[in-house]
């Protein structure tokens, strides 16, 4: 396993590996940039298919936390943990203690939340050994309610950009993967008047969503090309690959899937298709915001002044816009502008 040569390397400042043989936790955290402040990103605990696997994800997901956060405004860096093995098996209260352990080691570096894999009750265990967590109830509370709100507002920028509307009455979307996330943004929008295509691996979560919604049913791997205005991925990332960017119908894709493009090729073209992508760190960037709270209360770090809650998740709407104007100006995909604006916020 090469750190230096893994094609996800990008200068990141700090890569811990954690092994605890009691409990067999293992775990990585990345820590791509500092530059506005100490680095936040939620714990993965996923069963890789091999440790380089688990790596590069970490890298890279840690990378566009710094890009997240810096586009959202916040005063905080970027980083990301995973965990290796399946937390269906292996994940218990000893091994998520001797995680916090190691994450407090590090804690005025580095501060750590909910993601797949962890509930808000797995990160209350970890807090049970360590003030740096975000995420819990007695704070913000369940970060992907915050994601999904945060969602809704960036859908609305799609809205206005490529459909020149600002309602979601008779909008078809298509949502790929109705877990926290993916079900509040379908609720949201439902109940504004979006006409809902749904997917998911868990079969009752999707005839809840008939039942609820009145949505129509898609296979979980042709979803990509329902007829709709809006694909939302919702679920895992890497879904839009060369292959499904040709194959995708609707007029703009916009998710909270981390990591939906496979490639830049993909990207382009999606944009050479005339289909507007919404850069999914700039979208989905409300979990992080809405942990701001916890990390300004977190002993030796420095407090700052920061908008409500409210106000910065709203403040997606615009960042958004303002990529869609950038990338429209210069010619470029809507991703390659968030990017470079990313990468100027945090002197890269």
């Amino acid at each position: 396993m090469g750190l230096w040569s893994s094609a996800e390397f990008d200068n990141h400042e700090q890569v811990c590996f954690f092994s605890d043989e009691e409990t067999g936790l293992k775990a990585i955290v990345a820590i791509h940039s500092t530059a506005r402040g100490p680095a936040a990103g939620g714990t993965r605990f996923k069963a890789y298919e091999s440790e380089e696997a688990a790596l590069d994800d970490a890298l890279r997901l840690s990378r566009a936390m710094s890009y997240k956060s810096a586009l959202a405004g916040l005063p905080v860096g970027g980083g990301k943990s995973v965990i290796m093995g399946d937390p269906a098996r292996i994940k218990t209260r000893p091994l998520l203690h001797a995680y916090g352990r190691f994450i407090d080691r590090i804690g005025q570096t580095y501060a750590t939340g909910e993601d797949v894999g962890m509930s808000v009750a797995d990160i209350e265990t970890v807090n049970e050994v360590t003030p740096f967590v975000g995420g819990t109830s007695a704070g913000a509370g369940d970060p992907s309610v915050h994601t999904a709100i945060g969602i809704v507002h960036g859908l609305r920028a799609v809205l206005k950009w490529q459909f020149e509307r600002d309602d979601f009455a008779g909008v078809k979307v298509a949502v790929q993967g109705l877990g926290a996330v993916g079900w509040g943004v379908a609720e949201r929008i439902h109940a504004e008047g979006a006409r809902l295509v749904v997917s998911d691996i868990r079969k009752d979560q999707v005839e809840r969503a008939v039942e609820r919604f009145g949505a129509t049913v898609a296979p979980i791997d042709k979803i990509h090309e329902a007829e709709v205005d809006i694909y939302a991925p919702c679920a895992l990332g890497g879904v839009i690959t060369e292959a499904t960017a040709n194959e995708v119908r609707a007029r703009a894709v916009a998710g909270a899937a981390n990591n939906q493009l496979a490639t830049p090729e993909a990207g382009a073209t999606l944009a050479r298709r005339g289909i507007l992508f919404a850069p999914d760190y700039v979208l989905n960037a409300g979990g992080i915001i809405s942990g701001l709270e916890a990390t300004n209360g977190m002993p030796g770090r420095s407090k700052v002044d920061f908008p409500s809650l409210e106000e910065s998740l709203a403040q997606i709407h615009d960042r958004l816009t303002q990529i869609f104007e950038r990338a429209a100006a210069e010619g470029r995909p809507p991703e390659v502008a968030a990017e470079e604006m990313a990468r100027e916020l945090i002197g890269r």
